[in-house]
């Protein structure tokens, strides 16, 4: 019989990362009156936002019917493309679509953009899903004045998250700038330093200057569960988390914090004790996997895309993650 590693894992890694986040409502933004800086006008209203969402769930939703991401790239982009692609190819290849794919068609809020400038992003969070999973954070960006708008980024918010205060759709909100000064990190050094925490847990320098959230803690569990497995075979692994530079959307808050939307890219390697070989450890793994002969290790791509809330300068408050989305999207033999 052929040995292998990874079956204690499968279980988890299947369930993984949606426990947390699930069966959880999440705080949505509250609208705050505006402030003495708001002088710019919103560039869309509520009503074309909803045209937008409408027109981009539509597609999203024939597709997931067909299990076929042929076509999606007209409708979705940034990272949200990596992770829907890779959902649809799975549906098709197991002839199911997870339920975490769901995205609500109501809203409960929406964070609509002053800016005048491209590319520019709306930021809308959705109702629970009729199954009671959590709320989505949707990023849906234009590039240019010549296209339309995409959905960037999906975020399902943590069980009581608290996001910031924006002002009301009419009057609209500020993009921000991955270098915005003022906070207690620009946010791009707030990506870079969460990717170096997911990476290092608690060993990592800069754990301190963040709360602990569902991500971190899933995470963390899910590595010693197969390190154990590892341990048993005399096999060993490794997580590698890069935050991916100009990957991120950011919007100005009320209280001059921001509310930052970034993708972080990760590898997970495998490898199997001597004489072993390194399989899929999951049925997402499974499927992407395919007919690929297995080696003694196995390299498996994510992509993360993490909502996370960066407090102004001088605050007591910590950065914290609010919301996150994590989907293996290549699953290699080495």
């Amino acid at each position: 019989m052929r040995k292998h590693i990874g079956k204690m894992a499968a279980c988890i890694l299947a369930i993984g990362l949606c426990t947390s986040m699930a069966a959880c409502e999440g705080q949505v933004p509250q609208v705050s009156a505006p402030t003495s800086s708001a002088s710019a006008s919103p560039d869309l209203t509520q009503a074309q936002e909803k045209r937008i969402r409408l027109r981009i769930l539509d597609a999203l939703e024939k597709a997931n019917k067909a299990k076929d991401p042929k076509g999606i790239d007209e409708y979705v982009g940034g990272p949200q493309l990596q992770i829907r692609t890779s959902e649809l190819n799975i549906a098709k290849a197991s002839g199911d679509l997870d339920n975490k794919t769901t995205i609500p068609r109501q809203i409960t809020q929406t964070v609509i953009p002053t800016d005048s400038g491209w590319p520019r992003s709306i930021f809308t969070i959705t109702t629970t899903t009729a199954d009671q999973q959590s709320k989505r954070l949707l990023v849906m960006t234009q590039d240019t004045a010549g296209t339309n708008y995409k959905l960037w980024g999906v975020a399902r918010l943590f069980q009581g998250a608290q996001l910031p205060k924006f002002a009301v759709p009419t009057i609209g909100s500020e993009m921000g700038d991955s270098s915005d000064t003022g906070l207690v990190f620009t946010p791009e050094s707030a990506v870079s330093h969460y990717a170096d925490i997911l990476q290092n847990g608690t060993s990592s320098k800069y754990s301190s200057d963040f709360t602990s959230d569902y991500f971190q803690q899933d995470l963390s569990k899910l590595e010693q569960t197969v390190q154990q497995g590892m341990e048993a075979n005399n096999g060993t692994q490794k997580q590698t988390f890069t935050a991916v530079p100009g990957a991120i959307k950011i919007m100005r808050s009320s209280d001059g914090g921001d509310l930052v939307v970034a993708q972080i890219d990760s590898v997970w390697t495998r490898t199997a004790g001597e004489g072993r070989e390194s399989l899929p450890a999951s049925d997402d793994e499974k499927a992407l996997f395919g007919n690929t002969k297995a080696t003694s290790t196995i390299k498996v791509t994510y992509v993360n895309v993490v909502a996370m809330y960066v407090p102004p300068a001088g605050s007591d408050a910590k950065v914290s993650a609010v919301g996150a989305e994590r989907q293996a999207i290549k699953v290699e033999a080495l």
